[in-house]
């Protein structure tokens, strides 16, 4: 799996706060296994993250009266990454989408044909970005044990319908990534 990238999709304050309207209660067990992840992918390893857009239009109008306490500016502390992820000069790409792939990711991974995806939540930013990425040509690599949904239903859901583009997308493990690495 050399030249692998590992993407961490939107570990986020707004995400791990349990005070927050989006709090993912898996956040803390995601958190573990992506930060287990980062030392076999030094160099090679580019983070997200959701923001609100400065005006939504579209979907995004309605979507945005649900949570109107979410429409904050981009520099908002609430779409911070969270202190033990925000560490070293990683790339960070934001977007005010829930799929991150698109030219700015495509380039900060390097065009690296395989992704190994972690991140929250594994049924909305996870997916949607799996699925787009494996569009583009990209393998990708699952560990569902760095990923966390908004319940342990929706989780596995994600993950298997993630599992029905295989051999495009894999569902793993972190064990299993880390020794593919020789880590």
């Amino acid at each position: 799996m050399t030249g692998t990238h590992l993407v961490v999709v939107d570990m986020q304050r707004v995400f791990a706060d349990a005070d927050s309207a989006w709090a993912t209660p898996g956040y803390a067990a995601a958190s573990a296994g992506v930060r287990r992840l980062l030392p076999a992918f030094a160099e090679r390893t580019v983070f997200t993250r959701f923001v609100a857009p400065a005006e939504p239009v579209g979907a995004w109008i309605p979507y945005y009266r649900e949570w109107p306490g979410q429409l904050r500016p981009e520099g908002d502390p609430l779409w911070d990454l969270t202190a033990e992820l925000a560490v070293g000069d990683a790339p960070v790409v934001s977007a005010p989408t829930f799929g991150k792939w698109g030219p700015e990711l495509a380039a900060a991974t390097a065009g690296s044909e395989r992704l190994v995806l972690t991140g929250v939540s594994t049924d909305c930013c996870v997916l949607s970005t799996a699925l787009a990425a494996a569009d583009a040509g990209r393998f990708v690599v699952v560990p569902e044990d760095a990923c966390a949904g908004l319940t342990d239903a929706d989780h596995r859901r994600a993950l298997d319908a993630m599992a029905l583009y295989g051999p495009l997308i894999t569902i793993s493990s972190v064990d299993a990534v880390l020794a593919m690495m020789g880590a």
